[in-house]
């Protein structure tokens, strides 16, 4: 990357740039034991290795003090509008569904949302918030005690791992897939390659080409069948090859209802498009976006966008259909925008709070902010009937993937 954009990031503190360099360390020792790491692991490294990565640190990472911000960070619309769109559902399957979150960020999804189904009167037997972060926990834990009615309170719990007995329910998650580590390919003279992080001379990080194993191989080989062309020579870009495994394991124990993930992504003929020759891969630092993954590790997120032709894949080999793919606009205006927008702006008690409500649907909804670069796809199994809102249903584009 150009240094002369890294050095337009905010400068980290001693201490964020000591904690960067006890990971740093960490990885060195590695990468001198074991040779060079698929970028995979070193994603893995840098977000989840406890302690010291990205989401299993103590640094706030949500909201105007991080370094993004979610939807569910906006305010309670996005909460309720997705409340509003499936609540239906837990309706439907009665007193013994549940609610599960995956990665519940700051708390704010979760607050919202049950608060919103306890107003709807179809509240979950449990709502589970699935976080490997220990501090992320006790962060919402302290959120949501603070906030809402201990009877309320009393359903709320924390698992470290999917459920492995059968359940009924909904799935949900925002924002996740994006960071999910991800496996960095690039062709060339025809063959595949998968990208590494090594060692220079002088023990700095520095990226390498490897000859591909075969699940990355067979990976790119399916992605060039189904967009019917070869990739270029040096054409760079990334596959997630454990997804499949990933969404049976998650969702395995799923018998009947929903999932929703909601992520920013394509369809897979405009995420590998020709002209998109290094991917989309992107790290986080302090509300600035840049290029360079090896830049302070542990201190930055790592990203990449959806395909989200691969994740409905996944999601049919786990034995789920696609019950709607559409923008978040659509999805959020379909499931009760307008109503959840005007309620508020009517219980608003000044100015200041009407204008942030309305920022709020400009930030969801607009083209160039979240509306069309976010997407929500939303699984079923087990249903006798589907009882999402007709309008959702309308919206459905499934056609494009």
């Amino acid at each position: 990357m150009n240094p002369s954009k890294l050095s337009r990031l905010p400068e980290p503190a001693a201490d964020e740039l000591a904690h960067s360099e006890r990971l740093l360390q960490q990885l060195r020792a590695t990468i001198a034991a074991q040779g060079p790491i698929p970028f995979s692991h070193y994603m893995e490294r840098c977000l989840y290795a406890p302690g010291l990565g990205y989401y299993s640190a103590g640094k706030t990472k949500f909201g105007e003090a991080g370094d993004f911000v979610t939807a569910p960070e906006l305010g309670e619309l996005f909460a309720r509008c997705v409340v509003g769109a499936v609540q239906p559902v837990l309706s439907m399957l009665g007193e013994t569904a549940d609610f599960l979150e995956l990665g519940g960020g700051s708390g704010a999804f979760a607050e919202a949302a049950l608060l919103a189904l306890a107003e709807g009167g179809v509240l979950p037997r449990r709502y589970l918030i699935l976080e490997p972060s220990a501090d992320l926990r006790e962060r919402q834990r302290e959120r949501l005690d603070a906030v809402l009615a201990p009877e309320l309170m009393r359903r709320v719990g924390w698992i470290d791992r999917p459920p492995e007995a059968s359940w009924r329910g909904i799935l949900f998650a925002n924002e996740v897939i994006d960071a999910l580590p991800t496996t960095r390919f690039v062709k060339r003279h025809g063959e595949v390659y998968e990208e590494h992080i090594a060692l220079d001379g002088e023990a700095r990080l520095m990226r390498v080409d490897r000859p591909a194993d075969a699940l990355v191989a067979g990976a790119v080989r399916h992605l060039e069948r189904d967009l019917g062309r070869h990739f270029d020579d040096g054409y760079r870009s990334e596959v997630l090859p454990q997804l499949p495994y990933w969404i049976q394991a998650i969702a395995g124990s799923l018998d009947a209802g929903l999932m929703l993930f909601i992520d920013y992504g394509y369809v897979r003929r405009e995420f590998y498009l020709p002209e998109r020759q290094d991917g989309t891969l992107m790290a986080h630092y302090r509300h600035r976006a840049h290029h360079d993954p090896l830049h302070l590790p542990g201190l930055n997120d790592l990203t990449a966008s959806v395909d989200f032709t691969a994740l409905a894949e996944a999601g049919n080999s786990a034995g789920f259909e696609v019950a709607a793919y559409l923008p978040q606009a659509q999805f959020l205006i379909a499931a009760g925008l307008q109503q959840a927008f005007e309620r508020a702006y009517e219980q608003a008690n000044d100015d200041i709070a009407r204008y942030r409500l309305a920022q709020q649907v400009r930030k969801l909804t607009l083209p160039d902010q979240m509306g069309e670069r976010f997407q929500a796809m939303l699984f079923a199994r087990g249903l006798a009937a589907l009882p999402l809102p007709a309008e959702l249903l309308a919206a459905d584009q499934g056609g494009r993937l």
